[in-house]
């Protein structure tokens, strides 16, 4: 896919997404959408990214959906099927394939993230933001419902309480608010110094954390998220354990240990059986 509305670059080690529509201040369209997912594929298809980067260009993250067909904004009438299906919301199809990313992704907030530009950063792993952003998910204040898989994500990431209470009033707040409500993980004092953090952090975990390893443990943790109770977290971590023991990674991991050295993991994640086949 060639893309119109964002960029998509390497940086070191890292894939750079750049929502890019300065002049609407980054807001999300439909078009949008399917360039993210492009993005997350082309980063999950190349072994020498390790992590994933999302910002925007000029002085927004993402304002929240375009708006510019007035109330008919949200009107998705036209788009169902001919049986009367209901379309799938646009939001919760980003927010799925950054879920579903091979790769830890981390959000550089450089500016205001309203409505879906704040719900496609919750399955991110780390969100970092720039002093003063302002952040909401205002969707009752439109007279619609929540997006994005918000309703899983969101509860999870601050409370519940938090949740209802952010989504019951549609106000918005700040990153330090986020800060505090841990949404937000570090407030940083200009958007440069947001971007240039999260190269740091997807460079520590390029040097030292086997790509598989990665993957693997990022979907136990969600997996632990969502179904069992800690007998069942046991079973799964017991099967990727006894996987990954048996690696070459694992040989190399403890091998660099005891050498003092730096890490050289030979296994990459798209040739690996143990992320094509997971734990469940």
């Amino acid at each position: 896919m060639e893309h119109e509305q964002i960029r998509y670059e390497r940086r070191g080690a890292a894939a750079l997404i750049t929502l890019d529509r300065p002049d609407r201040l980054n807001a999300f369209t439909p078009r949008m959408a399917a360039e993210v997912v492009d993005a997350f594929d082309r980063a999950d298809a190349d072994d020498e990214v390790r992590a994933v980067v999302v910002t925007g260009e000029g002085r927004a993250f993402c304002a929240g959906a375009d708006l510019q067909r007035g109330g008919d904004t949200f009107d998705l009438t036209a788009v169902s099927g001919s049986g009367g299906d209901v379309p799938a919301d646009l939001g919760g199809q980003v927010v799925l394939r950054i879920f579903e990313s091979l790769k830890p992704t981390i959000a550089a907030i450089n500016g205001p993230a309203v409505g879906v530009g704040l719900t496609m950063t919750l399955p991110m792993d780390v969100r970092l933001a720039v002093t003063g952003a302002k952040l909401a998910v205002p969707f009752v204040r439109r007279g619609i419902a929540t997006d994005g898989c918000a309703s899983w994500f969101l509860p999870r990431v601050v409370g519940v309480s938090t949740a209802l209470e952010w989504v019951s009033t549609g106000r918005t707040f700040t990153a330090e608010d986020g800060h505090d409500a841990g949404l937000v993980r570090t407030v940083y004092p200009d958007a440069g110094s947001v971007l240039a953090a999260a190269f740091e952090l997807a460079e520590e975990i390029a040097e030292h954390a086997a790509p598989v390893s990665v993957t693997v443990s990022r979907r136990l943790l969600w997996a632990a998220m969502t179904s069992g109770g800690p007998e069942d977290a046991h079973r799964r971590e017991s099967l990727a354990i006894y996987r990954r023991g048996r690696s070459a990674d694992a040989r190399e991991g403890v091998t660099s240990f005891l050498e003092k050295r730096s890490p050289s993991f030979p296994e990459p994640v798209s040739t690996s059986d143990e992320v094509a086949d997971p734990p469940t």
